[in-house]
């Protein structure tokens, strides 16, 4: 009997081994071309799965940009990857070749998560109609609520009214800013979607954030790599539920909040947030088959709001206050700055930011050298292209490193260093680069960039006008350097906030 299990399972791992070798080789072949940009050698089945550190992506890539150059290959299992990195190239790919890279590579984990086959939301929708109507909606609905009006601006600063009283609270001890200033972003976005916001104490603000930051940790590393380039994993019963807990959690929070708002809808009113918008637009579409505006897209839009609009402005405004206190004399300037234009009885204004310089330039210098999300999402190619002479085929993963423009040391006098004068001319006038794109570039780039600036304006230069920061006595100083997740965070630190 035994012999004769050997005998029949030996043809078959032979076979299987073959079979996976061909197609191995068949997922490879458009890589064969002499005009495909170099990269190191794949091994079989896993390509460079293995080589790279996705623990430490940015410097991964950093080191393959220097051996390879600006544009550079590789094999996540079976998909081929091109690398974009550097000012020249990243313009080229991305805004002149728009049209052409706008697209997102498939997201075979999506019906595994609870997905449908077409509701991928505004970040993953592939480019067409869908994401057309879904950003067109974005926008829109943004500039009905007061982007760029007065209305969204006096929303945003009596959240950072409230963020400064529970820094008050504080009474000068130390503690560490980020849960706060996760909170108010929080209550900005709640707001928005929801018109609704959470006294910072309030145990569903709580879960929310929690149940965020566990979605963000799991789309980062080996495991989630893997599952990714090889979703048939997924198939196995419970092994979604284990590997993204933290996504179907979220999105079951997100589901729940909708059905509750929807009991309180009034078509016959103006809308009261973003959600009562998409009900009124679905209502209108329901005649159009082909409109994404619909029940299985809101849940999902939702969450790529509270997803981009959260964790990356308050991870941004944890950097800028651990480079305050790591910076005094950047610290005092800003405050010069401020009691000059504004003073310290008023609230800080948009408009004033024309007038303040410094303050531009030092947080236009804390995006850059912060670099929170060093590796921009993924594109993908809807027709052949032809970059630095390099040939990239149809259907081809583009991966935008930001941080190799952001970092650039041909651009940037001192690319690693914290230095605010990379935004100022001589004469001291505020100078935006062409190399400052944070928030990607083309029309991929991060339709919340407006909001975004506008929180980081309003909220550091309120609690600049408030309080001095400082490293508590007794604690050591504080490192710069970043921990890699999604997006990249300081290392946990302390302050004291003193009332100024």
């Amino acid at each position: 009997m035994g012999l004769l299990t050997e005998t029949v399972l030996w043809p078959v791992a032979i076979f299987t081994v073959i079979f996976i070798l061909l197609v191995d080789l068949m997922c490879r072949r458009q890589c064969w071309s002499s005009r495909y940009p170099r990269g190191p050698v794949p091994w079989p089945l896993l390509g460079n799965l293995l080589q790279v550190d996705l623990d430490n992506m940015p410097y991964s890539l950093y080191k393959l940009h220097k051996c390879y150059g600006d544009v550079f290959s590789l094999q996540m299992g079976w998909n081929p990857v091109v690398v974009i990195n550097g000012l020249k190239t990243m313009r080229e790919v991305l805004v002149t070749y728009g049209e052409d890279t706008a697209d997102r590579p498939e997201m075979p984990t999506f019906p595994h998560l609870g997905y449908g086959q077409k509701a991928k939301g505004v970040v993953f929708a592939p480019y067409g109609p869908e994401w057309r109507e879904q950003r067109r909606f974005c926008v829109s609905t943004l500039r009905n609520f007061g982007l760029g009006k007065k209305s969204l601006e006096q929303w945003v600063t009596e959240e950072a009214g409230h963020l400064c009283d529970a820094f008050t609270a504080q009474a000068g001890s130390p503690f560490n800013p980020y849960p706060l200033l996760d909170k108010a972003m929080c209550n900005v976005i709640a707001a928005f979607i929801f018109a609704h916001r959470f006294e910072y104490g309030d145990p569903g603000i709580i879960k929310m954030l929690e149940v965020l930051k566990e979605n963000t940790r799991e789309k980062i590393g080996l495991i989630p790599e893997v599952v990714k380039i090889f979703p048939i994993l997924l198939r196995i019963p419970g092994l979604a539920d284990k590997v993204f807990p933290g996504q179907k959690t979220f999105r079951t929070m997100v589901e729940k909040m909708v059905t509750e708002h929807k009991r309180t809808w009034d078509p016959e009113q103006p809308p009261r947030d973003l959600t009562d918008a998409f009900l009124a637009e679905m209502e209108k579409a329901k005649r159009n088959p082909e409109s994404s505006l619909n029940e299985a897209t809101l849940p999902l839009l939702i969450l790529d709001l509270f997803g981009a609009g959260i964790v990356t402005t308050s991870i941004t405004l944890t950097w800028a206050l651990l480079l305050m206190i790591l910076h005094p004399d950047v610290q005092r300037r800003v405050q010069q700055e401020i009691d000059e234009v504004i003073g310290q009885v008023r609230c800080p204004e948009m408009e004033d930011q024309a007038r303040m310089p410094y303050t531009n330039a030092v947080i236009h210098e804390v995006q850059r050298f912060a670099d929170i999300v060093p590796v921009s999402l993924p594109h993908k190619t809807s027709r052949d292209i032809e970059v630095e002479g390099f040939l990239i085929p149809k259907g081809t993963t583009l991966i935008p490193n930001l941080s190799s423009v952001l970092k650039d040391e041909t651009v940037w006098e001192k690319p690693l260093h914290f230095h605010p004068e990379h935004f100022l001319d001589a004469q001291g006038h505020f100078v935006k680069h062409e190399a400052f794109m944070p928030f990607s570039a083309g029309r991929r780039a991060c339709l919340g960039e407006p909001l975004a600036r506008m929180e980081l304006f309003l909220f550091f230069t309120c609690l600049l006008q408030r309080f001095s920061f400082s490293v508590p006595a007794g604690h050591p100083r504080p490192s710069d350097f970043g921990i890699y997740a999604f997006p990249v965070s300081p290392e946990p630190y302390q302050l004291c906030a003193v009332v100024r």
